[in-house]
């Protein structure tokens, strides 16, 4: 016997299958990630039609029968048109997006990264505040909630408090300068860029993306963030321009 299910989600892929049918990935709260049949999505008269698109966050009515979920209505709660209609944005909502596929499986208590994964979503596309800024934000926080939130409380070497100049990826966290010179791979930072990386760890989540750097720091920032994330997730994970 199968059942009906009522679930907030956010599309995260979709697929076209057959002459009609779609695929869908949906990250939700408490599911985690899951996949699921949007059988008809792809007819002009179909109510699934627009509220099957990437990007898609919704009330979902599932029919699961088995370990296979079909949709069976949506009521949008957010779309996030302007990430369709801004190339720019698109790109930099997929490489998280992309991020978030790959840390995510089923049956997984999602709340916390769909929470963030939201609000990035968010910024991307209704700030106009820059695209590396938001994503260095979004990799720092996500390291932090899927458990490798890097050591800023003080140097990770010698636990001194103070003059914290360099952050090591080797080790996870803030150095000061003194154990910096014994650390080859250690990344000079300033004192705006090494607040940025508390913040983004510390700050409620409704209030990460709400401060700015200078070009400088942001680029320190962004080359923390990215490095960081990268080594944690043995990935490189580079912006791809889609066009």
């Amino acid at each position: 016997m199968g059942k009906n299910l009522k679930v907030n989600g956010i599309i995260i892929q979709e697929v076209n299958y057959g002459d009609f049918d779609k695929v869908l990935t949906m990250l939700t709260p408490n599911l985690g990630k899951i996949t699921c049949n949007a059988r008809g999505a792809r007819k002009t008269k179909s109510q699934l039609l627009s509220t099957t698109q990437l990007f898609t966050f919704g009330e979902f009515v599932l029919f699961k029968g088995g370990d296979t979920y079909n949709v069976n209505s949506c009521e949008t709660i957010e779309m996030f048109y302007n990430l369709r209609t801004d190339l720019d944005k698109l790109t930099y909502a997929s490489h998280i997006t992309k991020i978030i596929n790959d840390i995510t499986t089923e049956n997984q208590n999602s709340f916390h990264i769909l929470k963030l994964y939201l609000n990035t979503l968010f910024a991307i596309s209704e700030t106009d505040k820059d695209l590396d800024f938001i994503t260095s934000v979004f990799k720092m926080r996500l390291m932090k909630i899927i458990g490798f939130a890097p050591n800023v409380n003080e140097c990770v070497s010698c636990k001194k408090k103070e003059d914290l100049t360099a952050f090591s990826f080797k080790d996870n966290g803030f150095k000061c300068s003194d154990c910096k010179k014994l650390d080859t791979g250690a990344f000079n930072i300033s004192e705006a860029t090494k607040n940025a990386i508390i913040y983004s760890i510390k700050a409620d989540s409704k209030k990460i993306f709400s401060f700015d750097l200078s070009e400088k720091a942001r680029k320190e920032f962004e080359i923390v963030s990215r490095l960081y994330l990268n080594e944690k997730l043995e990935k490189e994970y580079k912006i791809e321009k889609m066009f």
